[in-house]
């Protein structure tokens, strides 16, 4: 039997071999793309849901503590767990007087896969924050 010569076989071998070296960095920019944008998503709603609990709070006291478990709920669906606190108006509080705006800033960064073992922990991610706007309402009654 004779062996065979030039390049007959060698089709398949070089399209596996560029097939993962291909789709391997492929698949990690995806896996980061998905990462970055359920933050977002996640961010953006956090800051809506703590905008709306914080302006329909009876007193800034409740008002943060209850912003601050609007926004926490928001991101855990979306399998986020963050440990900050929502930015309302600056971090300096809020008037709660009827038609007066609360705004709301969330901040987290995205720790992308493998990156952190790279440039040191905490190192290495995207930033992504959702701000909203809200307005506490004219006929709300004021608190005593």
């Amino acid at each position: 039997m004779r062996r065979p010569s030039g390049d007959d076989g060698n089709a398949v071998l070089e399209f596996v071999y560029l097939a993962v070296l291909l789709m391997i960095p492929l698949i990690y920019i995806l896996l980061a793309v998905f990462q970055v944008q359920r933050a977002a998503f996640g961010v953006t709603e956090a800051a809506r849901q703590a905008g709306r609990a914080y302006a329909r709070a009876p007193d800034p006291a409740t008002a943060a503590l209850v912003g601050q478990q609007a926004a926490r709920l928001a991101l855990s669906d979306q399998g986020i767990t963050w440990t900050g606190s929502p930015n309302f108006c600056g971090g300096d509080g809020c008037s709660l007087a009827p038609g007066s705006t609360v705004q709301t800033r969330v901040s987290y960064t995205v720790q992308l896969p493998f990156v952190g073992g790279i440039f040191g922990e905490g190192r290495g991610g995207i930033a992504v924050s959702g701000v909203h706007t809200e307005v506490v309402d004219r006929f709300k009654e004021p608190a005593p």
